[in-house]
């Protein structure tokens, strides 16, 4: 699939609204996924009218990232990009991993959008990061909400994140900086083995092309199918609350107790999201362990990762704290 600035911006046009004159932000490594979305969205903020800001966060892992951060700012402004490097605090780099890098990086990026009034913040995610995404998350034995990996927009820290690339492979990102002569820096972190997302990347890449139709076989069939199953357990959810208010959820005992051991899983990690505000739910293991506490006769409470559960007659309350 080609990509240019003229169907790219169409494409926004036709997918998302956006205020008038709109006011974005682009979160910018250097690489060149960020690069390629970048001078994408700017094309399109060009055409609105509108304001556009990259925001290169110096992620303090690396001795050079504030030289490379300092780089890219300059290269941007060479090419009339504003852009605003953002330092995360020492504080906050204890275990140096990819996942505290990522934390760091979006509740930077979400907090300037908001102290800034900025509504839309674009993230370079593409096809090949989604498929990576859902292995990544196979292995880690995570359920339908979990393997339909990343959405196109989605809410952080009340800033929508929009990813208008995941239709799109690494290779296509390339060859549009290769024809618009746009620079960039690579991350060597992007081929430490020692990470599993990079692990994942070389064993896709060294994969023949039968086991990468099966594993794109399995990945569009999650896609195709989430959704069903998804409203399939919010019906079952909702026929089956007997009181909902922010502290708490009363739903009956014998209901979930019956329910097959996935489907009460994934209805008990929607009610933790719900209760909690939050898109991550406690791992499958200690679920199932709740599931087959909740089972016995004598079961009586259980903390689900500060998720309180008690049985009450012939009911089940979820809550934040005992109440």
């Amino acid at each position: 699939m080609k990509l240019t600035n003229k169907e790219f911006v169409k494409s926004i046009e036709k997918k998302y609204t956006f205020e008038k004159k709109p006011s974005v932000a682009v979160a910018v490594s250097g690489g060149p996924d960020s690069m390629s979305l970048l001078f994408l969205v700017n094309a399109f903020i060009k055409y609105k009218k509108g304001k556009l800001i990259a925001l290169i966060v110096d992620h303090r892992i690396r001795k050079n990232s504030k030289e490379e951060a300092k780089y890219i700012s300059t290269y941007l402004g060479k090419n009339k990009i504003n852009s605003k490097i953002l330092t995360v605090n020492k504080d906050n780099v204890s275990k140096k991993s990819m996942n505290e890098a990522r934390n760091n990086r979006y509740n930077l990026l979400t907090d300037f959008c908001i102290k800034n009034n900025i509504l839309h913040l674009f993230i370079a995610h593409h096809k090949n990061d989604n498929l990576e995404t859902f292995l990544n998350r196979k292995i880690a034995g995570s359920d339908f909400y979990g393997l339909k990996s990343m959405s196109e927009m989605s809410l952080y820290n009340k800033v929508f994140v929009i990813r208008p690339l995941l239709n799109f492979s690494k290779k296509t990102l390339l060859d549009y900086n290769k024809k618009n002569k746009i620079e960039y820096i690579n991350d060597p972190s992007n081929f430490n083995l020692d990470y599993t997302r990079p692990a994942i990347r070389y064993f896709l890449k060294k994969s023949n092309q039968k086991t990468m139709k099966e594993i794109n076989k399995d990945f569009e069939n999650i896609l195709f199918y989430s959704p069903y199953f998804i409203q399939m357990i919010l019906e079952i959810l909702l026929k089956n609350i007997d009181h909902v208010d922010s502290k708490k959820i009363v739903v009956g005992l014998d209901n979930i107790k019956n329910l097959n051991e996935i489907t009460s899983e994934n209805i008990i990690r929607r009610i933790y999201q719900f209760l909690f505000n939050e898109t991550n739910a406690p791992r499958s293991k200690k679920t199932r362990i709740l599931i087959s506490e909740i089972r016995k006769l004598n079961f009586n409470n259980f903390n689900l990762k500060g998720m309180i559960v008690k049985k009450n007659v012939d009911f089940l309350t979820f809550s934040r704290k005992s109440v």
